[in-house]
């Protein structure tokens, strides 16, 4: 027996390990990739939030600018809610959240 018969006999096995090597390799990867992406997407989503909370901020004062402050921070949720959609459904902040999100950014306005 030489070595091209012993390869040949053991040509199954090897391709059944390099198959596994390949799997788990792959299956790494994706697990990397799923992390590094699913971050990038969820960032996304709040500045998306953030800048819709602001736009809804600069809408509510311009609305009524003499507005109490729980109608100011009810408007910009409101408008942030319609605005960015996805990122409120991917993001999943709860109300109080959100306006506590939107009485910290009225401070920025001047607005206390």
């Amino acid at each position: 027996m030489n070595l091209t018969d012993i390869l040949l006999q053991l040509q199954p096995a090897l391709i059944s390990v390099l198959g596994l090597v390949l799997t788990v390799l792959i299956g790494g990867a994706s697990q990397v990739a799923k992390q590094r992406f699913g971050i990038e997407i969820e960032a996304r989503h709040r500045e998306a939030l953030h800048s819709a909370l602001m736009s809804g901020i600069r809408a509510a004062i311009e609305d009524g600018p003499g507005a109490g402050k729980d109608v100011l921070i009810s408007k910009a949720v409101a408008y942030a809610s319609e605005s960015v959609p996805d990122a409120i459904a991917q993001l999943r902040p709860s109300e109080t959240l959100l306006r506590r999100l939107v009485m910290s950014k009225l401070l920025d306005f001047g607005v206390k």
